[in-house]
């Protein structure tokens, strides 16, 4: 009976052994970062980025490519359905947070208000900051924009109200887009059409719509001889890439935090604006362009 009694209890103490183990495997076993996209191409290749330097410290990620546009993403995060995405500053300032125009618009001062204003709001931190912006602009063909002499927006006055601009799915409505060329120009354009960014851009190839809003960023603008128009009258805001995440998933998570913020100032306008071109003409994989390019800046080894 004392044997029995002795057995039973070096099995209870190596069960509780083991279940303190696996337990303690558990709670430091790294949770599966979701990381959403909007709808084009230079979002799918930093969600992957983001994804590449993630799974480098360890985490399993799950990139969804093209969730949705600014709000989508944003609902999604604070939900906890995404754990990061990026935003730009000046569409988290003016369409998530609802600020009112500056004046002059200062790139330092919008983004302070931003990283204040989403923190404040949602518990929303910007946690990097990669360092290039993608701004909003209008673009003509080129050679439309030279025989007209067309060189920067308020040149468009005279022909706005006899042109169809092509959108993406959120500038035509939202305040910072057609709405403020109207208020700042006195521009309305005779239509617009709204679509997914590759659509747009092919839609003036086509001659289908007569200007876009084009990205900064974006390559097409050189591939398809468009011209981008000086916006004289400094209407549109900046929009500087941040990678944003909820306050209690970068808390649970300084790991996670710590490997985007390997990011940080890695990326100015050209080299991205050239990330995008292998996307749109060599037609590479969004995964493959980012990998790519944190391997040549020496952030993960082949």
């Amino acid at each position: 009976m004392q044997m029995r009694r002795s057995v039973l209890m070096v099995l209870v103490i190596v069960f509780a052994l083991v279940a303190s183990g696996c337990s303690e495997k558990t709670t430091d076993e790294k949770p599966t970062v979701v990381i959403g996209s909007k709808l084009f191409q230079e979002s799918y290749i930093l969600a992957h980025m983001a994804a590449i330097m993630l799974e480098d410290a360890g985490y399993k990620t799950d990139v969804i490519e093209g969730l949705g546009g600014t709000f989508v993403n944003y609902e999604a995060l604070k939900k906890d359905d995404i754990n990061t995405y990026v935003e730009y500053t000046g569409t988290a300032y003016s369409q998530i947070l609802k600020e009112p125009p500056l004046e002059v618009w200062d790139p330092e001062v919008v983004y302070t208000e931003t990283e204040k204003g989403l923190k404040e709001t949602d518990k929303i931190l910007i946690v990097s900051s990669p360092g290039f912006e993608d701004a909003y602009a209008i673009a003509v063909k080129e050679d439309w924009a030279e025989a007209n002499n067309v060189t920067k927006i308020s040149d468009l006055k005279e022909y706005a109200s006899q042109m169809t601009i092509g959108t993406d799915p959120e500038f035509a409505t939202r305040e910072d887009g057609l709405p403020r060329i109207k208020d700042v120009y006195g521009i309305e354009f005779k239509d617009y059409k709204q679509a997914v960014a590759t659509v747009m851009y092919e839609a003036i190839r086509i001659d289908d719509v007569d200007a876009i809003s084009a990205y900064t960023t974006d390559t097409r603008n050189e591939v398809f001889d468009l011209r981008v128009l000086e916006d004289d009258k400094n209407a549109l805001p900046p929009y500087d890439a941040i990678y944003i995440m909820t306050e209690e998933f970068a808390t649970n998570n300084p790991d996670a935090v710590e490997a985007l913020k390997k990011l940080d100032g890695r990326i100015d306008t050209d080299t991205m604006r050239s990330l995008n071109y292998k996307f749109d003409v060599d037609k590479m994989e969004p995964r493959d362009i980012a990998r790519e390019f944190l391997i040549q800046e020496g952030l993960i080894e082949a």
